[in-house]
């Protein structure tokens, strides 16, 4: 491997290059026919991503291609596959891609082939699901587990809730039933918990605490919260119900009268780690491993793909450039993530995590500020539902929002119907297109209140059908496109020490020692402290 150079944004002669092409492509002229057909790229796992409602043309690509070239991303991923450093605030690994598959030869640390290790750690989940679904393992009153609940938060949570809401369907269109029904705590607000644990059977659920350093405030304090509560229903020994994924290392795996532990490591961050055992355990049980192990395999797709060295042909690499394109050249601050599939309602929070931790940085990989903007803001909700919520500011309000569309031809279950001349489906993939073409095209009108300007650029990243191995290569598709876009942005995608502050704070109100006065009156007003 060539040696690699990191230098900021603003000093590749590419970008400056790119910033004279600012709004030189209207979409309302180029969108045709044929550019629909031609704009777009294999993304692995049956995906396909077409940017041809994207305001860019042959020399803005050509430029693109340029920078990705001069920033050498592609030779940083490869870095990062073959196990070097790049997590350079907590002086790390970033190994997320070996959880699914090797793709630079063996990464060894201390001794141990964390290959093999993470493999051994995916067996040991799916293992012990099959037990559980067999009824060898079972609940201290001899009932079969029937419910899982993973208690965790941040990326304990988010990645895994949202591929359970999205395959949930197909396995029960593919297999008639759920191996298990699965519920999720993560709020320390106590009303989370009590709405989860009303839905439950005590007796019947096992329950999963994911903490990699074994001290997460909040999800130390909803195991407790839980503990009473089972305790409370005659369950005597809570933890023999309760699996834990941790580290080696943690205070949790050192306490031996857990059910069963799962491990991981610190090169494994909490956002990147559903593919993990924080994600692997709690889907293998309620979906099955097989599942998880299709999506594994189409997550190792997506990132093979990425490592196609041609930007024009690298779906996530050419979705990172065009991002960075709208971010720091024409200056939009915001995207927003449009799954036109139910099941994908919890997708877009995940990638807010994803996206605005990784990337919301102001410093680069050295500690330095840099001098232009990074990370967007990231919100989404799907279709069609967003449309009669917050699409009128995206058609007609004054700031220009780039927009990621995700679709499928079909129908994730089967159901549907046919109701005035279409299926639902078809209803649903119309008004998908129409969407694409209203904000690309817009709308002239004399009266300005109908007038719709168009010139909003959109993306589609689309396949058959949501599918694991489909929800896998969605998944490593947005966790590559976030990493080379923090490559071309010279910033660590990998640390988030944006989070700590809150955290301190928040520990000195608990001890009843603030030393801002202003953090001792709020504490007061909202009734943490009485005095």
């Amino acid at each position: 491997m060539g040696s690699i150079s990191y230098r900021n944004l603003d000093q590749c002669e590419s970008f400056h290059a790119l910033l004279k092409e600012k709004g030189g492509v209207s979409l309302r002229e180029v969108l045709t026919p044929e550019r629909v057909g031609s704009y777009q790229v294999p993304g692995g796992g049956g995906l396909l991503y077409n940017y041809a409602a994207k305001a860019v043309d042959e020399r803005i690509l050509s430029l693109l291609s340029d920078l990705a070239k001069e920033q050498q991303i592609l030779e940083k991923y490869r870095a990062l596959l073959a196990g070097e450093v790049m997590n350079t605030g907590e002086k790390r690994k970033v190994l997320h891609h070996l959880q699914r598959g090797e793709l630079a030869g063996p990464v060894v640390h201390e001794g141990v082939n964390l290959r093999e290790f993470y493999v051994e750690q995916h067996e040991k989940a799916f293992e012990f699901a099959r037990k559980v679904h067999e009824g060898t393992v079972r609940g201290p009153s001899g009932a079969p587990f029937t419910t899982v609940v993973q208690i965790g938060i941040g990326g304990s949570d988010l990645g895994p809730r949202a591929l359970y809401y999205a395959l949930e369907g197909y396995v029960r269109a593919t297999k008639g039933a759920l191996p298990m029904e699965a519920r999720f705590i993560s709020n320390v607000d106590p009303d989370d918990a009590a709405a989860v644990l009303s839905s439950i059977d005590p007796a019947r659920t096992l329950f999963i605490l994911v903490s990699k350093s074994g001290t997460t405030q909040e999800t130390l304090t909803n195991a407790a919260l839980v503990s009473s509560f089972l305790r409370e229903k005659g369950i005597t020994e809570p933890k023999q119900q309760m699996l834990v994924v941790t580290s080696k290392t943690s205070p949790l795996a050192q306490d031996p009268d857990y059910l069963a532990g799962f491990y991981i490591d610190d090169f494994i961050g909490g956002r990147y780690s559903a593919t993990s055992p924080v994600g692997g355990v709690v889907l293998s049980l309620a979906l099955g491993p097989e599942v998880f192990e299709e999506l594994l395999a189409g997550a190792h797709e997506a990132d093979r793909a990425a490592l196609e060295p041609d930007p024009l042909k690298n779906a996530a690499m050419l979705d990172a450039l065009i991002g960075v394109y709208e971010r720091n050249v024409l200056g939009y601050p915001a995207t927003a993530i449009l799954p036109y599939s139910q099941a994908l309602h919890r997708f877009p929070a995940h990638l807010q995590q994803l996206d605005m931790e990784s990337n919301g940085k102001r410093v680069n990989r050295y500690g330095e500020p840099v001098a232009y903007p990074t990370g967007p803001i990231i919100f989404g909700e799907p279709g069609t539902n967003g449309q009669h919520s917050f699409y009128q500011l995206l058609h007609q309000g004054t700031d220009i929002v780039p927009l990621q569309f995700i679709g499928f031809v079909e129908g994730q279950t089967g159901f549907d119907r046919e109701i005035d001349g279409s299926t639902s489906q078809q209803k649903l993939n119309a008004n998908l297109a129409a969407q694409i073409v209203a904000f690309a095209k817009g709308k002239d009108a004399e009266d300005q209140n109908t007038h719709f300007p168009g010139d909003r650029p959109s993306s589609l990243l689309y396949g058959e059908r949501l599918t694991p191995r489909t929800a896998g290569a969605l998944l490593a598709h947005y966790e590559n496109k976030v990493m080379f876009q923090g490559f071309l942005w010279n910033i660590n995608s990998f640390d988030q020490e944006g989070v700590q502050l809150g955290k301190v704070l928040t520990k000195e109100v608990l001890a009843g020692s603030p030393t801002d006065p202003a953090l001792t009156a709020y504490a007061r007003i909202l009734g943490v402290r009485r005095s």
